[in-house]
């Protein structure tokens, strides 16, 4: 089996078994915690009901009426400001779901703009990472310099390295921002920037749904943009490393694989060549005197013996007789056999006789055979 079927089915294998331990550990750390709170919403749900003497059905529509209410709590979604954030949460697909459209018309329109705009996100996302990958080997080149490292060349591991720490950096600071911003704990705000730059977009921390943000607060909308953009172009040039990274040993085992199979053909060539050289060799046989060998009895016009095998021919016994030309005199020799060529009818001619010897045209065919 190849070596890259191998790593194909080795991946496929990883992948269903890391699903499998995320399933076990997500069950095992969180499933206890939604019974409790499930418990703890019930028994609330119950309270009101009984406290406010409404019934189920009215307790519902009022709960249903709550939720629909939270986006609203951030300001008018559908201005231009909230309009952007949403633009960028599609094409980025982080979609946190924080808004959706209502519209048969704006969904229609959401889904032909996500078709355009999220290979458009994909490709600037990836140009501008490579750029950046260019600018920081750039960088590390000339600082190697100025240290006065003897080896200035930028490997792939160092900009992997530093891709990483562009990520760290730009977490931590984001976490920070969005804690004093927000008012959210370190922790939640760490999970926020990881669940965007990686656009999984759960919607349960969203930014900007706050204390109407959106029309109020126009220098905290432009940060939030420029540093979900910013962000995802930073991720996405470390990834893009990770992913030349893998690209780049697939290729390497293509090539290996290659050259190997095209050394296999050149030897199965060579030792083809060298077994049917040596064949014609060990059967070629001398011929001077073989028109004394055999007793003719019947003398006629046609050839004798000793030049009907001497027109036998490699190029006739491998189908490339049309490519040579032929003449009575003579011709000059192949490599591999010294028997000077003549053309094949005369041999046909001649032995056409009823009275030719069987031992001839035995030995014809023996002597076809054999080369």
């Amino acid at each position: 089996m190849k070596k890259q079927n191998v790593r194909t089915l080795s991946l496929i294998v990883c992948e269903f078994t890391y699903l499998l331990i995320g399933a076990a550990v997500f069950d095992a750390l969180e499933s206890e915690k939604e019974e409790e709170e499930k418990q703890t919403h019930m028994l609330k749900r119950q309270g009101y009901i009984e406290k406010y003497n409404i019934s189920t059905a009215d307790y519902e529509d009022f709960s249903l009426t709550i939720i629909k209410l939270v986006p609203h709590t951030a300001g008018v979604q559908w201005k231009f400001a909230g309009s952007f954030y949403f633009a960028v949460t599609v094409i980025t697909t982080i979609g946190y779901g924080h808004t959706a459209p209502l519209t048969i018309a704006g969904k229609l329109f959401c889904m032909c703009y996500a078709l355009i705009g999220i290979p458009l996100s994909l490709v600037m996302f990836q140009s501008i990472g490579e750029r950046l990958n260019v600018f920081t080997a750039y960088g590390l080149k000339h600082i190697k310099k100025c240290v006065g490292f003897r080896n200035t060349e930028v490997s792939h591991t160092n900009l992997v390295v530093v891709g990483a720490f562009n990520v760290t950096v730009i977490t931590v600071a984001g976490a920070f921002a969005f804690v004093k911003f927000e008012g959210w704990e370190f922790i939640n705000s760490l999970y926020y920037i990881f669940i965007t730059l990686t656009t999984i977009g759960f919607g349960d921390y969203v930014a900007l749904q706050e204390h109407n943000s959106l029309q109020e607060r126009p220098e905290y909308v432009a940060f939030c943009l420029m540093y979900i953009l910013v962000g995802l172009t930073v991720v996405g040039a470390s990834l893009n490393l990770l992913v030349l990274r893998l690209l780049t040993l697939n290729t390497e085992d293509e090539r290996r694989e290659q050259q190997a199979q095209r050394e296999a053909e050149l030897e199965r060539a060579r030792q083809f060549t060298e077994f049917h050289g040596n064949s014609i060799e060990a059967h070629h046989i001398d011929i001077t005197d073989i028109s004394t060998q055999y007793h003719n009895p019947h003398p006629g016009p046609y050839p004798d013996f000793k030049s009907a095998i001497s027109s036998v021919c490699p190029c006739s016994c491998l189908g490339r007789r049309k490519n040579c030309t032929y003449s009575k005199a003579g011709a000059p020799k192949y490599p591999g056999n010294s028997l000077p060529l003549q053309p094949i009818n005369d041999i046909y001619n001649g032995f056409s006789d009823e009275h030719s010897t069987f031992l001839q045209y035995q030995a014809l065919n023996r002597k076809r055979a054999s080369i």
